[in-house]
C-alpha cells in the first residue's frame, strides 16, 4: 500500500475546503520559532490571523520518530492551515518522520535549512545544508515519496552561508531542489554565518538582500517564493507582495501580535476587533486547558506582547507575568490584567 493510500485510509486527507485554505494563506504566514511557535501559540495566532498559514517549531525527524510524539506534534484542530517543520539531514528519517507528520494532520511538511546554531550545525542539518544541495534534493525527494500528494513538502533556507557572496549558487541550490519537486521556497533573506555569530546575532547583524529573493521570483516564476527576515510593519509587508508570493512574519508576529490581526483583515477582509476582544475569544480554549492541567503561564507567555505600544500595555504585561506562575491561577488573571490597562494608561 502507497503512502497516499494509508493517508487516504486512515481517513486524513485535505477536503476541497481546507485545500482551498491552505493555498489563500501563502500570502500571509508565522515563521517557525523555536521555544515560541508551540501549539498554545499558534492557537493564539489563529484567533488573530483565521487566514494565517502557521508553522511548529523546528522538530528533528528523529525526535518525531522515537520521541513522546504527543508533545512533540501536539496540535490544536482550529490551527488548520499548519506546517510541520523538520530538521534532519539523513532522507529515510526525513521521509518517516514527514509521514507520520501527514497522518498527524499537519497541511505541509517543511524542512529546515536555515537555522544556524551550533548544536544543528552538529548534527549536519539546518542553514548549513545550502552547502549540500544533493542531499537536500534526496531528502526532498524521499520527503515527497512518503507523503500524500495533498501534503506539499517545501524548504526553508537563507541565501548562502558565510561570505557567499554569489547568486548563482543561491539560484543554483534552489533548481538542484526544485528538480526534487518542491515547489515552494521561504527565503529568510539573510546569509547564515556559522562561526562567529549567535543565532540572535543571525537574525540581525547580516544584511538583508531582498533582490536576491525578488530575482528569484522574477528568474522562476513557476516556483513559489515566501518572503522572511527584518519584516516588522505593515508597509513594509505590504511592499514585498510587489515582488514575491509571501510574506512570513517572525518576531514582529511575537513581540506585537496585533500587527498580524491587522495584516489579516487588510488583506483577506474583515473587521478589525479590539485587542481585549481578541484575547477573551481564547477563554474556551484557555478554560480547556486549565483543566487539563495545563498551567497558564503556558499559554499566557504568548500574550504579552498584545498591547505592545499602548498605553496600560506595560500593567497587562506585569499582571500577567507576574500572576501567571502563582498556582491554581486561572481566567480571572487574564481579567485583571485587562482591567489594568485602564488604570495603567491612566497613571501615565
Amino acid at each position: 500500500m502507497s503512502a497516499t493510500e494509508r493517508h487516504e485510509k486512515a481517513g486524513n486527507p485535505l477536503d476541497s475546503r481546507e485545500k482551498s485554505r491552505y493555498e489563500t494563506s501563502l500570502r500571509l504566514s508565522v515563521a517557525p520559532m523555536m521555544d515560541w511557535t508551540d501549539t498554545h501559540c499558534r492557537v493564539f495566532h489563529r484567533m488573530l490571523a483565521p487566514h494565517a498559514r502557521l508553522y511548529t517549531e523546528m522538530v528533528h525527524a528523529n525526535a518525531v520518530i522515537h520521541g513522546e510524539r504527543w508533545r512533540l506534534l501536539a496540535m490544536d484542530r482550529c490551527e488548520h492551515p499548519v506546517a510541520l517543520q523538520l530538521g534532519g539531514s539523513a532522507p529515510e528519517q526525513l521521509a518517516e518522520a514527514g509521514r507520520i507528520g501527514a497522518l498527524c494532520g499537519f497541511n505541509e511538511i517543511n524542512l529546515n535549512c536555515g537555522c544556524p546554531s551550533d548544536r544543528v550545525q552538529a548534527g549536519r542539518f539546518g542553514a548549513c545544508l545550502m552547502r549540500e544541495p544533493a542531499l537536500v534534493a534526496e531528502s526532498v525527494a524521499a520527503m515527497i515519496a512518503a507523503v500524500p500528494v495533498s501534503v506539499p513538502v517545501t524548504v526553508k533556507c537563507r541565501l548562502g552561508v558565510d561570505d557567499d557572496q554569489d547568486f548563482d549558487q543561491f539560484l543554483a541550490f534552489i533548481d538542484a531542489v526544485a528538480a526534487a519537486g518542491t515547489r515552494l521556497f521561504v527565503v529568510h533573506a539573510r546569509n547564515a554565518w556559522l562561526q562567529g555569530l549567535s543565532p540572535r546575532q543571525n537574525r540581525d547583524v547580516p544584511p538583508l538582500r531582498y533582490d536576491w529573493a525578488w530575482r528569484l521570483k522574477r528568474e522562476r516564476p513557476d516556483l513559489q517564493v515566501v518572503i522572511n527576515g527584518g519584516i516588522a510593519d505593515s508597509a513594509a509587508a505590504l511592499s514585498q507582495l510587489e515582488h514575491v508570493d509571501g510574506v512570513m512574519l517572525g518576531r514582529a508576529a511575537y513581540h506585537d501580535p496585533y500587527l498580524l490581526h491587522r495584516l489579516n483583515v487588510a488583506w483577506y477582509g474583515g473587521s478589525l476587533r479590539t485587542r481585549s476582544d481578541l484575547l477573551r475569544r481564547m477563554r474556551p480554549y484557555v478554560d480547556t486547558q486549565l483543566a487539563r492541567g495545563v498551567p497558564l503561564a503556558r499559554m499566557s507567555r504568548h500574550w504579552l506582547g498584545l498591547f505592545n505600544g499602548e498605553r496600560g500595555g506595560r500593567a497587562f504585561r506585569r499582571v500577567l507575568s507576574e500572576g501567571a506562575h502563582q498556582p491554581n491561577v486561572g481566567w480571572t488573571l487574564v481579567e485583571r490584567a485587562l482591567a489594568s490597562i485602564q488604570t495603567g494608561a491612566l497613571a501615565a
